[in-house]
């Protein structure tokens, strides 16, 4: 079963101004997003935990980079979708 990725307005709003800036890419972050339905632990993601302030969040990769920070719910099989940005300036 896929995981449901969850699109607050918080991060529509921060992804439609990260892809003003960033149009290129789009598609590797579709690419990035379909993974993550399907299987987020994906090598190509390089899903990893965050440290400090943002312990209780994960963060997978759309480029070396930029990446998306998420939070897990699994047992609903959730991925909620937090911030997009380069590595030091995200959330």
């Amino acid at each position: 079963m896929p995981y449901e990725i969850v699109n607050p307005d918080s991060y529509r709003k921060k992804a439609i101004a990260f892809f003003k800036k960033h149009p290129d890419l789009l598609p590797r972050y579709e690419k990035s997003i379909t993974l993550l339905t399907i299987d987020p632990h994906h090598p190509s993601l390089r899903l990893h935990k965050l440290k400090g302030k943002l312990a209780e969040y994960h963060s997978v990769s759309i480029s070396m980079q930029y990446r998306i920070v998420v939070y897990f719910i699994i047992r609903e099989k959730q991925i909620v979708l937090i911030d997009i940005g380069k590595h030091e300036d995200v959330y």
